[in-house]
């Protein structure tokens, strides 16, 4: 498929880039393309980044056929454009699409679009530490029907963010209220995908643990409300007696892109890692019994977040002192060091844009 590029003449003024905060501010120009029963994927595009007009009957507005992915770009020391592992991301968001009735689109295709957009806004990359420029694709249904059926047409975007830490702490442990009221979702629905009811459904507990402090929300699973699925934002894992032990993926949570890249160098590293199932009573007595050794959380947003704190059934949890742990901060300093350049990719795991 051609990909057509119309720029635009009256560039933004760009922000503050110590001061970014989280996608607050974006980019000159997107990636745009449309789907139609019997044509497929057509008319890609980079065009300016501008409001776009909607028909308030738009299927995705009433019924919220929608996926959306997130993955960053980086600039090196040398100045290279550095995508980590977007071929991943493109993966999972046709395993979106398919939860949801979407179409498969081409996702080689995608990455070198991506790959062009992201040359084209180099200037909007921030090189201050710890920022980046976050990438939104994303997909709609676009017929203009009220009527329960997966739409005809589609629209993809990829619009482009310039960010700092998601998290106010930045790298420092975050406080973790863990959920037991709420069901996020559940095996057979669609905790697995990136779509927006996923998101939705987790508003609520949010805002009541927003309320009492707390950063994140902590999710049980929805049936016997005992084993830990994930963090809103971010897959999670615990480091007990040694070992680092995450939630299996059981298709109620995400198969996080981190999640995946941590394990990996884990293992690479020689720790022992366990994909099971973990309740949040073995938590709570290996705190008790000092087995806890640290707790943290992976996701593209954050990379990775230090679980200071946890907070279950009234009773306040101190993770490692409220700091942050070896496993941590190696996994850490790890994958930005591979993302920014500063150490070997010797897994691979970089795209360079040239």
């Amino acid at each position: 498929m051609e990909l057509k590029i119309e720029l635009r003449k009256d560039l933004k003024e760009k922000p503050d880039m110590s001061n970014l905060g989280f996608g607050n501010y974006y980019t000159d120009h997107m990636f745009v393309m449309d789907y139609t029963d019997g044509i497929g994927w057509h008319d890609a595009r980079i065009v300016p980044n501008e409001p776009f007009m909607m028909n308030p009957a738009c299927m995705v507005l009433h019924y919220g056929q929608t996926t959306f992915e997130g993955l960053k770009a980086y600039k090196g020391k040398n100045g290279q454009i550095r995508l980590f592992r977007p071929e991943k991301n493109m993966e999972r968001l046709n395993r979106s699409n398919d939860r949801v009735c979407i179409p498969q689109f081409d996702g080689p295709f995608v990455v070198e679009a991506i790959k062009k957009l992201v040359k084209i806004e180099e200037e909007w990359i921030p090189t201050e530490p710890g920022t980046s420029l976050y990438i939104r694709p994303f997909v709609i249904a676009m017929d203009n029907h009220v009527g329960v059926h997966p739409s005809h047409t589609y629209r993809f975007f990829v619009i482009l963010s310039p960010v700092g830490s998601y998290y106010a702490e930045g790298i420092n442990p975050v406080k973790i209220y863990v959920e037991d009221t709420y069901c996020r979702a559940v095996r057979g629905g669609l905790g697995f995908a990136k779509t927006a009811a996923n998101y939705a459904a987790s508003l609520k507990a949010q805002e009541v643990a927003a309320e009492r402090g707390y950063t994140q929300v902590l999710w049980l699973d929805g049936i016997e409300k005992k084993y830990i699925e994930e963090v809103g934002t971010m897959n999670v894992m615990f480091v007990i007696n040694g070992e680092v032990i995450t939630p299996e993926i059981n298709g109620s949570i995400l198969e996080g892109i981190t999640r995946m890249s941590s394990i990996e160098l884990l293992r690479k590293a020689g720790y022992k890692v366990t994909e099971r199932k973990i309740s949040i009573q073995e938590v709570v007595d290996a705190a008790k019994n000092g087995t806890l050794n640290e707790a943290f959380g992976t996701g593209t947003a954050a990379v990775i977040s230090p679980i200071g704190e946890l907070y279950f059934e009234g009773e306040s949890i101190v993770v490692n002192n409220g700091e942050i742990g070896p496993v941590s901060h190696t996994i850490y300093d790890t994958i930005t060091g591979i993302q920014s350049g500063e150490k070997e990719d010797e897994m691979g795991w970089v795209t360079i844009v040239e």
